[in-house]
């Protein structure tokens, strides 16, 4: 009986996590139906506009100057760019903030140090505080660890400034992506959510989301949304579809990158998945009722809450993780898998495993132009969104159960190409103990890999090499970036 029960879980689990990878399948079908659509030039204007640049920092002492250094040269009219620098830090980097404000605005610059009397909603509170304190129509938000181009406004404004459009996105670029394994495999995750997601989504006219930076907002897009809101980890994500709801239209520009720090140590890369994770979720129950009695087309609707369930994937993925070693003991009881069993096993496969195969295989060779030697990192990144999924599930575990938390910054170390280092610099995520449990699944993928070798039961061996590699990789890297 419990053979039984174990056997349908597993079954049942991988029947949802296919049903995401042909999502996958959908997303890439709309990618290339319609990548080749460009956007229409918008009318340069006679006179360009006031916009205001906000830049929330929290702590960021290693990287303030290089923000504002990139900001104060953006190629736009000095008389209509109003920056605001919104400091909740709590260490020097307020001393060092008022330093070069003031310097700044003796050369003639329309800059404004701000500081609030509590950090009371944290990036959204500031962003808000700072929204009421400007007259200016549009928006341009940028976190700290952004270095803009100077052409950034210039290239977005004018698409802004059509009527009915809410906001424009611009692409996020890597200046470290050549520093680690990690950071390589962070910029392959990322050129898909921005290069197929948000191109697919966007072309095809369903929602997709301003991503917290790199982006501008017209500021009446932003009240009729109902201004920003703190009680998700995701606050752009949040006023997106609100905003969206309300009837704005929201551009995606992928032409217009702008370049950007990656995480390089895994427990500080693992803090943002977790805040993104559950800020997805926490949105996704706030919001699917909304959407849901919402008039837009059926499949708008279901697309949208789809897009904002992903990150219920890795819960799901947890079980089958688990059952793995189990399962295979009693494929092995069985003697021959029932036929049944096999045509849905390579069902699964198609839909969920070779789904994540192909779906990045298209986004290096779009991104990067090529897809050798490139692709020798799949295997590496499969590895690591599997090693995720204890943290990434545990995060919407933890906002189905309604468990509060505040927002965790992710550290920045000014890392640029392969220089800098952050193991001697002062800040660190906070600590955790997850790493011993991802250690403990290590192993425990370990003995099933080693005790199944031993039985010659080869065929599951690529999956159980699969699940040690990640949850290896994020383990010790944890430990050791902890240990540093």
């Amino acid at each position: 009986m419990m053979q039984v029960v174990l056997l349908t879980l597993y079954i049942l689990t991988l029947i949802v996590l296919g049903l995401f990878g042909i999502h996958k399948y959908y997303l890439l079908y709309l990618y290339r139906k319609y990548k080749k659509n460009p956007l229409p030039n918008p009318p340069i204007p006679d006179e360009w506009p006031l916009v205001t640049v906000q830049l929330p920092i929290y702590n960021e002492k290693y990287v303030l100057k290089r923000l504002l250094k990139a900001t104060v040269q953006l190629d736009y009219p000095r008389e209509k760019l109003h920056i605001q620098v919104l400091d909740d830090s709590t260490d020097s980097t307020s001393r060092l903030a008022e330093k070069l404000v003031a310097l700044l605005r003796s050369k003639g610059y329309q800059i404004d140090h701000l500081r609030r009397p509590n950090r009371e909603g944290f990036k959204a509170g500031a962003l808000s505080y700072g929204l009421e304190r400007t007259a200016a129509e549009y928006i341009a938000i940028f976190d700290a660890d952004f270095v803009p181009d100077p052409d950034f406004l210039k290239q977005t404004i004018p698409h802004l400034m059509q009527p009915g459009i809410g906001m424009v996105q611009a692409r996020w670029g890597h200046i470290n992506r050549n520093y680690s394994l990690l950071t390589q495999l962070q910029a392959i995750f990322l050129d898909a959510h921005f290069l197929i997601e948000h191109l697919a989504r966007h072309r095809s006219g369903r929602f997709f989301n301003f991503n917290g930076t790199a982006g501008v907002w017209r500021k009446q897009a932003i009240y009729d949304a109902g201004g920003w809101q703190h009680d998700t980890l995701t606050e752009d994500l949040d006023l997106s579809y609100r905003a969206q709801l309300a009837g704005w239209k929201f551009l995606f520009l992928p032409h217009v990158v702008a370049p950007a720090e990656l995480p390089a140590e895994m427990n500080a890369y693992k803090g943002q998945q977790h805040r993104w994770a559950k800020g997805s979720v926490q949105t996704a129950l706030k919001l699917y009722r909304k959407i849901w009695k919402s008039n837009f087309p059926l499949h708008i609707r279901m697309e949208a809450i789809i897009h904002l369930s992903n990150n219920f994937a890795y819960l799901i993925m947890s079980i089958p993780a688990f059952l793995l070693v189990p399962i295979v003991k009693i494929h092995i009881e069985m003697g021959v898998v029932p036929w049944k069993l096999v045509i849905i096993y390579f069902l699964v496969f198609l839909s969920a495993t070779l789904s994540v195969v192909v779906y990045y295989s298209v986004t290096i060779k779009d991104s990067l132009g090529k897809l050798w030697p490139h692709v020798l990192y799949l295997p590496f990144l499969m590895a690591l969104g599997i090693g995720l999924s204890i943290n990434n599930g545990r995060a919407a575990l933890e906002a189905l159960l309604g468990h509060q938390s505040e927002f965790n910054r992710t550290p920045k170390y000014r890392l640029e190409g392969k220089r800098g280092t952050w193991k001697k610099k002062f800040y660190r995520p906070g600590k955790s103990y997850q790493h011993i449990f991802e250690l403990l699944m290590a192993g425990y993928f370990t003995y099933g890999w080693a005790y199944f070798l031993s039985q010659n039961i080869y065929y599951s061996m690529p999956f159980f090499v699969l699940f040690m590699v990640g949850f290896y990789y994020i383990s010790l890297s944890s430990l050791y970036g902890q240990r540093r």
